[in-house]
C-alpha cells in the first residue's frame, strides 16, 4: 500500500492475517482476543500433542494443516475487509472487527505451537521454511495469558483510535478544528513560517495521550515475543530478514553508507534555497533544517517543495494528465493501459474476474475507501484493484504500481498460502515501484501519450530532482522510524528518553530538527501512524533500495545500453521472462535466492540508486560549490 505514505498500500505487506494489516489509509488492529468458536477452535493446532516427542513428520502435518487453515481463514478475512473497504458502514467495519479477532487468535495459538517445532531435527526444507515464516509473521506479538492479551488488543486498539482522532482545535482549542489532512496541506502548500510552525506543532499536540498506552504496548509485545523464542519485539522483527537480528542491523547500516553521500548532496542543496526563501537565520547553512518546511508532516518527502527548489524554471514539463483527459482516457483505459505493460513483457493477461470486482471509481451510492490498494481476495488468483481512478499522470502511474502487486499475487498463487508473500516485506513495494520507473518520456511517447521526448540537460535535472525529493529525500526517514522502535523495544532506550532519542536519530541521519523546543512531555514518534499502529517500517526503506536494483537488473536482461534513468523495459520479453523467475518464487526460498533469479546478485547493493541518478549527482556537486553542507 504505500511506500511511505500514511498506510500500507497493498493488503499483505508481510502477511495479511498480521493484526495491523488492512489495506485502507487508517489500518485496522484487529484484537488478539478470546479462541475462536468450536468450529475454528477444533481446526486449531492441538496442543496435547505436546507431550510426545515431536517429529519431522509432526512438522509436515502441522505445516500442511496450518496452510490449509489459515487459506480458509485469510480468505474470510480478506473478503470481510474488502466489504469494509467498498462499503463502509457499522456494520461491515464490526463484521471485520470480528473475523479480524478471529485470525489473531488462530494465529496466536498457531506461532505458540510452531515455537514448539524449534529444535526437531531432521526437518525438510519446506517445513522448516514455514514453520520460521509463522513464528515472525506477527509484529505485534501477544502474551498467551488471556487478560494480557486482551490488555493488548484493547491498547493497540486506543492508540490507532487516538491518531485516527486527532484533531488540533489551535494553540487556545477554541479555533477551527484540523485533522490530518487539512494539516498536512497547510505544510504543503503555505510558505508561511508562522503558519507551517502552527500546524506542524498542532499535529504533533494529538501524540502525548499515547506515551503511557505506548510503553505498556512494548512491555506487552516483548512479553510476547520472548514466549515464542525471541529477545524483544524487535528481534522478531528483524529476524524476518534470513538472517540474525544483529547482522540485518548492521546490513541496513551498510545500505545507508551506500546512499548517504547522494543524500547529503541533496540536502545541502535545498537547505540553501530554503534560507534563499525563509532566511539564513532560520536555516542557518551547516545545521539542521527545520522539520516543518520541507512540505510534510515528517519531513520525510520533499515533493511538495519542489518549486522552491527547481533548478530551471519555465521548462516544459511532461503534462501526461492533459493527455489522457484530451484522448478520454476512463478508468477502465488506463487500467487496460497498465495492464498492457506487463502483457508487452509477455506475462499473461489478467483474469476476467479482474475486471470485473476491481473497484475503479468512486461509486455514487455509499462511502468507499479511496486509498489505492491491490488484492488477492481469496488467495487463489482473484486479482482486484481497489482505486478511485482519476485521468492523472499520478494515478497512471499508481496503476502500474498497484498491477505490480498483482502481478507478484497471480504468479505466486499457486504455492502454500505461507509462502504467497514477498521474498522479504521490501519485494512487494519495490516491484510496483521498479515497474513506474520504467515510465521514462520513451514510454509515454511509444504508447501514445506524449507528442516528443524532451531534449536537453535542463528538462532531465527538473525530471530528476523531482524524482529525487520523493526517493532520495526519504531514504533516512525509512531507516531511522524502526531505529528508534529497535532501541526502544530492546530496553537500549528507555521511556524517559523516548523525545529526546526520537530527535537525536532524526538530526542524526535526516539532518532535521525540531523547529521549537521539545521535552519528554511531547512524544513525537506518535505523531506518525506507523508507530501508535505498529507497523513496521525498515521496509519502506528496502523498498527504494530494491527498485532501483530491480530496475537496473532488468534493463540489462533486456540488453539496454544506455543511462540507467533513460531505460523502460517495455515491450521486452527477455526482461519479463526474468521478472516472472522471480515473481513465482514468493516467499518459498529466503530471500537472496530470489533476489539472485532477478539479478544475479545475493546481496542488497544501492549503487543502482547512485547510477540512476547520476545526472543529478554531477549538477548538485557544482551547484553546492563554496556551500557549508553538512550538520
Amino acid at each position: 500500500m504505500t511506500s511511505s505514505r500514511s498506510a500500507p498500500r497493498f493488503l499483505r505487506a508481510a502477511l495479511v492475517a498480521v493484526p495491523f494489516l488492512v489495506a485502507s489509509s487508517g489500518c485496522a488492529t484487529a484484537s488478539p482476543a478470546a479462541a475462536p468458536a468450536s468450529a475454528e477452535a477444533s481446526a486449531t493446532p492441538s496442543a496435547k500433542a505436546a507431550q510426545a516427542p515431536l517429529t519431522a513428520g509432526d512438522a509436515r502435518q502441522f505445516t500442511q494443516r496450518v496452510n490449509d487453515e489459515l487459506k480458509r481463514l485469510w480468505t474470510k478475512q480478506a473478503t470481510a475487509e474488502w466489504i469494509k473497504s467498498t462499503y463502509i458502514t457499522d456494520d461491515t467495519e464490526r463484521n471485520a472487527a470480528s473475523v479480524n479477532e478471529e485470525v489473531m487468535a488462530y494465529l496466536n495459538q498457531a506461532i505458540t505451537e510452531a515455537a514448539r517445532f524449534k529444535d526437531v531435527r531432521g526437518l525438510d526444507a519446506d517445513s522448516a521454511r514455514m514453520l520460521h515464516l509463522l513464528r515472525v509473521s506477527s509484529p505485534l506479538p501477544a502474551p498467551n495469558a488471556a487478560d494480557k492479551r486482551a490488555e493488548l488488543a484493547a491498547i493497540a486498539a486506543r492508540l490507532e483510535g487516538l491518531y485516527g482522532k486527532g484533531k488540533y482545535c489551535g494553540p487556545d482549542g477554541k479555533g477551527a478544528c484540523k485533522d490530518l489532512g487539512e494539516l498536512s496541506d497547510v505544510l504543503a502548500k503555505s510558505r508561511d513560517y508562522n503558519a507551517l510552525l502552527d500546524a506542524w506543532v498542532g499535529w504533533h499536540s494529538v501524540a502525548p495521550p499515547m506515551r503511557p498506552l505506548y510503553e505498556r504496548m512494548v512491555e506487552l509485545s516483548n512479553e510476547g515475543a520472548r514466549e515464542i523464542g525471541f529477545q524483544d519485539t524487535g528481534a522478531l522483527w528483524r529476524s524476518g530478514y534470513d538472517m540474525s537480528p544483529e547482522d540485518f542491523e548492521k546490513e541496513a547500516q551498510r545500505l545507508w553508507g551506500q546512499v548517504k553521500p547522494l543524500y547529503d548532496e541533496l540536502h545541502c542543496y535545498v537547505r540553501a534555497r530554503l534560507a534563499r526563501q525563509y532566511g539564513e537565520d532560520k536555516v542557518p547553512a551547516g545545521k539542521a533544517i527545520p522539520a516543518h518546511l520541507l512540505g510534510n508532516m515528517w519531513a520525510q518527502e520533499w515533493n511538495n517543495v519542489y518549486a522552491l527548489v527547481e533548478p530551471y524554471q519555465g521548462q516544459p514539463s511532461l503534462d501526461v494528465g492533459a493527455e489522457l483527459q484530451a484522448q478520454k482516457y476512463d478508468a477502465v483505459r488506463m487500467v487496460k493501459q497498465g495492464e498492457a505493460f506487463f502483457t508487452s513483457l509477455g506475462l499473461k493477461a489478467l483474469p476476467e474476474t479482474f475486471w470485473q470486482r476491481s473497484q475503479f471509481t468512486k461509486p455514487r451510492d455509499r462511502e468507499v475507501v479511496c486509498h489505492a490498494s491491490a488484492w488477492d481476495v481469496t488467495y487463489d488468483n482473484d486479482l482486484r484493484v481497489k482505486m478511485c481512478i482519476k485521468p492523472t499522470e499520478e494515478d497512471l502511474v499508481t496503476i502500474h504500481h498497484e498491477l505490480g502487486h498483482d502481478y507478484y499475487y497471480t504468479y505466486y498463487h499457486t504455492l502454500p498460502v505461507l509462502y504467497q508473500q514477498g521474498a522479504n516485506d521490501g519485494f512487494h513495494e519495490a516491484i510496483g515501484d521498479a515497474i513506474t520507473l520504467s515510465i521514462t518520456p520513451s514510454y509515454l511517447k511509444q504508447v501514445g501519450l506524449l507528442k516528443k521526448v524532451p531534449e536537453g540537460d535542463k528538462g532531465l535535472i527538473n525530471l530528476q530532482m523531482k524524482d529525487a525529493m520523493e526517493k532520495v529525500a526519504f531514504l533516512p526517514f525509512g531507516l531511522l522510524v524502526d531505529q528508534w522502535r529497535w532501541e526502544v523495544l530492546s530496553g537500549r532506550v528507555k521511556p524517559t528518553d523516548y523525545n529526546a532519542s526520537w530527535w537525536a536519530l532524526r538530526e542524526k541521519y535526516q539532518g532535521v530538527r525540531a523547529p521549537v523546543a521539545r521535552s519528554e512531555k511531547d512524544f513525537d514518534p506518535g505523531a506518525k501512524y506507523h508507530v501508535p499502529a505498529n507497523v513496521p517500517y525498515t521496509r519502506y526503506f528496502l523498498a527504494r533500495i530494491l527498485q532501483f536494483q530491480f530496475h537496473r537488473s532488468l534493463c540489462q536482461a533486456a540488453g539496454f545500453k544506455g543511462p540507467l534513468h533513460e531505460c523502460s523495459i517495455y515491450g521486452n520479453k527477455d526482461a519479463g521472462q526474468r521478472l516472472a523467475a522471480m515473481l513465482e518464487m514468493g516467499a518459498s526460498k529466503p530471500w537472496p535466492e530470489a533476489l539472485e533469479a532477478l539479478t544475479g546478485q545475493r546481496q542488497m547493493d544501492a549503487s543502482a540508486i547512485l547510477e540512476y541518478f547520476t545526472p543529478l549527482r554531477g549538477w548538485l556537486q557544482k551547484q553546492n560549490q563554496g556551500q557549508k553542507c553538512g550538520w
